[in-house]
């Protein structure tokens, strides 16, 4: 073969080679772009179904306002619970007196006293223990744990100081927080419904939690009246109240949400009897099983609420709480990785797994502001063991992030506006400079910023400049824990004495 021959052929090879290798990258190139147009379009229609408009807002906020009517007029006439929590009168800073508290809401328990000084004195002094629950002690027998919580309970109670003791002659009074399903049927009585959080004992079951918890605290040997039981909510309500007497709502927003109000008594037909003399009740609403047409859901909602524990119920809950926007956040990553190639040809294993992505890892992806996104790139790699991702995708996570928290911290606004348009706080009359105070609570609302923000700015969009500077929203940091032994303390049967003195 002649040599111009050889380098002929040599040449036509390599030119064969370089256009498939060029036919090649241009193929990828083809891929990436489809890939990523497939990508833009995943997040365009969840933002599209996540809109919350004010308009679409206001319609939620008057089918919240309807459903409290219709809760308030029947026992299971409307999606919301609104519980009457026989809570009639809530803290004024008049109370004086030690009093106690007892928090169970899950593994741990905390069991706290305070010394009130009226008005001048306020909290005098304040001291608390918390205890965890021996994970065979939450599914024993009804005795065994309330005899747990009672002995805990003595305990504590046996470390009084000289400055810490009840007046002589005066029984030790108990604000008992019970953070689990209850049918209510006094201030200082109720039966449980259902254990949740993993504690499981039957026998408890229909049975009155004060009576059970009373009998141990009797057989431990601890002189004690539970002169309260309330939950979570209604105990953040006391709390705010007792700092601020404009307080007229608390809500929870944090793992869970919740929210609780201050309702004229004539305006609950559903509660007989006499009239409280306070002339106003405590609503416990269980807001999270609100429920609405108006509620922008998206398929990755609805999947998550058919796979829950509980599907159809706290629909509310499930789109604007911590324990559930992470998980959001994951859903709508995972559908992008299985149909769009987001985390390259295989989709991440970690990214399947249900609740991997908690909300404050959310929440710090969200607040990343250096320049590459460096802790969105340091979260996809703790949580998925993701790596090598562009500052593109990091760019697109924070915009998910950002679409979530807005939805979640709009719908609680409309929520809020809903509660003070009940009470006819959405409105002022000229002349009237009387205050709306809303007590809020919760790690989500505490420690997510911008979810904070945007509720407070979505409030204002709501009421007007003018109106807005009569609400306020205040952080009623742990309000439940201290709220308990101020209702003990406001629900005290040696109040007339307290107060006479």
């Amino acid at each position: 073969m002649k040599k111009e021959t050889v380098v002929a052929v040599v040449v036509g090879a390599a030119a064969v080679c370089a256009a498939a290798v060029a036919a090649d990258a241009l193929v990828r190139r083809r891929r990436q772009t489809r890939r990523r147009e497939k990508v833009r379009a995943i997040a365009d229609a969840f933002r599209r179904r996540c809109a919350t408009p004010i308009e679409k807002l206001q319609r939620l906020a008057d089918a919240m306002t309807d459903e409290m009517h219709a809760g308030l007029l029947l026992d299971g006439g409307s999606k919301l619970k609104m519980l009457v929590s026989y809570v009639d009168n809530l803290p004024t800073g008049d109370e004086k007196g030690l009093f106690y508290a007892l928090d169970l809401g899950g593994t741990n328990f905390r069991v706290m006293r305070v010394v009130l000084g009226g008005q001048e004195g306020r909290v005098v002094k304040q001291e608390s223990v918390e205890v965890s629950i021996p994970p065979h002690v939450m599914t024993a027998t009804s005795d065994e744990l309330f005899n747990f919580i009672a002995q805990a309970l003595k305990r504590f109670v046996d470390t009084e100081g000289e400055d810490m003791r009840p007046s002589p002659g005066r029984q030790r009074e108990l604000g008992f927080t019970f953070s689990f399903p209850v049918n209510q049927t006094s201030i200082s009585s109720g039966n449980l419904i259902k254990w949740t959080k993993g504690f499981s004992i039957d026998e408890t079951v229909g049975q009155d939690v004060v009576a059970e918890l009373t009998k141990a605290m009797e057989r431990v040997g601890v002189d004690m009246r539970v002169a309260a039981l309330v939950n979570d909510t209604v105990g953040t309500l006391a709390g705010g109240r007792y700092n601020n007497p404009d307080v007229i709502a608390a809500v929870i927003l944090g793992t869970g949400t919740n929210a609780a109000y201050a309702e004229r008594a004539n305006a609950i037909p559903k509660m007989k009897g006499a009239l409280p003399k306070s002339g106003e009740m405590v609503i416990n609403m269980e807001w999270g099983s609100f429920h609405s047409s108006h509620l922008p859901l998206t398929e990755y909602d609805k999947a998550l609420d058919i796979e829950s524990l509980n599907p159809g119920d706290q629909i509310f809950e499930k789109v604007i709480s911590g324990m559930y926007l992470g998980e959001i956040l994951r859903r709508v990553l995972l559908k992008m990785a299985e149909e769009a190639a987001l985390f390259g040809d295989v989709v991440p294993p970690k990214l399947t797994s249900p609740f991997i992505l908690r909300t404050p890892v959310m929440s710090a992806m969200h607040h990343d502001t250096s320049s590459d996104l460096t802790v969105v790139g340091s979260k996809l790699r703790e949580v998925f063991e993701i790596s090598n991702t562009s500052v593109e995708t990091r760019e697109l996570i924070v915009e998910l992030c950002n679409i979530i928290a807005t939805r979640g911290a709009r719908l609680s606004a409309a929520g809020i506006f809903g509660i003070l348009k009940k009470v006819g706080r959405d409105t002022i009359q000229k002349g009237d400079k009387k205050k709306s105070v809303i007590a809020l609570d919760g790690g989500l609302f505490e420690h997510y910023t911008k979810f904070r923000d945007c509720l407070k700015s979505t409030l204002t969009e709501f009421l007007g400049d003018e109106v807005s500077e009569s609400v306020t929203i205040e952080l009623s940091n742990d309000g439940s824990g201290i709220g308990a032994a101020l209702l003990a303390a406001s629900h005290s049967r040696y109040l007339e004495a307290t107060e006479e003195s």
